[in-house]
């Protein structure tokens, strides 16, 4: 296990807002407080993950990882990982980071703006450099800067705040296929699957909710996100090509997470681009809300608008409800978000 992955006494007392001396005594009283890793000289240490959760199952305030994922393209995957991260920082105040580990850049884009993306595409610094360096032998030659990478209070819309980015980039089609091959290090320590987690762990605790969004497959690429995540979601259109795959998702990631002695959540499906008076939408949200098989459906559907498809434009805009066009499109996707909270808890 490496030392990023351990948390001891006093670190666990910052995250929890609380003095080391409360976390002994949580030690004593609770029999499902986690054992230790070890004892040593300056005290014990304890498996950073299971102390998250511990923490988070005590209602204890945590950042909250959550990858959004589909095997299909166009089900609003990336419309709706926005979405839920603008709505996050402008109605609920929460301070959110995005991920953007999809190549098609869709996210990056749409919250910095074409020309943004290209400047630090032409610098390195996006994701992509990251996983480049993880296939480096000599250290010297990597080159990711988090800093430099990670944009602050992105989107286009002025009331929004707090809302952070880590872009992507295309060159990321071609890493992933090299990934599997990545220099194995020192003691043979280092993990294709966690290229993402050792790189970022020193900031996630600055925030409440790191939203991921990942590329439509199971690739290694996508597991580096699972791999972080307390849980996912699945948008998809209402149609049987978008929801076919959708128990294999979530048979595939159960079973990733046992491989690392982890649990990875399906918070749920989000239906989007619904048409109300399609029957074969219709006929498909009552098979994947009736049928065991599929996770819980969310109760907000997202129906299909002009005004949902043209927020992907990154054009100055004052207010969420202006981007959203007003009616009930704002409230829709403000409900969402409020269900996304209670369902991620």
């Amino acid at each position: 296990m490496k030392s990023e992955d351990l948390v001891g006494i006093y670190e666990i007392a910052k995250w929890a807002g609380v003095t080391p001396a409360a976390v002994a005594n949580w030690r004593s009283r609770h029999p499902d407080f986690p054992s230790p890793i070890s004892v040593l000289k300056s005290g014990p240490v304890f498996n950073a993950s299971q102390i998250r959760k511990w923490l988070k199952s005590r209602r204890t305030k945590m950042t909250t990882i959550v990858s959004t994922i589909n095997l299909k393209g166009g089900v609003g995957k990336t419309t709706t990982t926005v979405a839920i991260g603008e709505i996050l920082c402008e109605a609920f105040r929460k301070h959110v980071l995005i991920v953007d580990l999809d190549p098609q850049t869709n996210a990056t884009t749409m919250l910095i703006g074409e020309d943004r993306w290209k400047e630090l595409n032409e610098q390195g610094h996006t994701l992509a450099r990251l996983f480049q360096d993880a296939l480096c032998e000599d250290a010297s030659d990597r080159k990711f800067d988090l800093e430099q990478t990670r944009q602050k209070n992105v989107s286009n819309v002025r009331d929004v705040r707090n809302l952070d980015l880590l872009p992507s980039s295309l060159d990321l089609i071609d890493v992933q296929d090299r990934l599997a091959s990545m220099p194995s290090g020192r003691f043979y320590a280092n993990n294709p699957t966690e290229v993402l987690k050792r790189a970022i762990s020193p900031i996630i605790e600055e925030y409440d909710y790191v939203l991921i969004d990942c590329p439509p497959n199971l690739g290694l690429i996508t597991l580096n996100g699972l791999r972080i995540s307390d849980g996912y979601i699945i948008p998809t259109i209402p149609d049987v090509l978008s929801t076919y795959g959708i128990p294999q998702i979530v048979t595939r990631i159960n079973e990733f997470a046992d491989s690392i002695a982890e649990t990875i959540e399906p918070f749920g499906i989000v239906v989007s681009k619904y048409q109300s008076n399609s029957s074969l939408h219709n006929r498909t949200l009552r098979q994947i809300r009736d049928d065991g098989k599929y996770p819980h459906v969310f109760d907000t559907v997202i129906p299909q608008a002009n005004a949902i498809a043209e927020s992907a434009e990154f054009s100055p805009i004052n207010t969420l409800r202006q981007k959203y066009q007003y009616g009930d499109r704002y409230d829709l996707i403000q409900s969402l978000a409020k269900e996304f909270i209670e369902a991620t808890e």
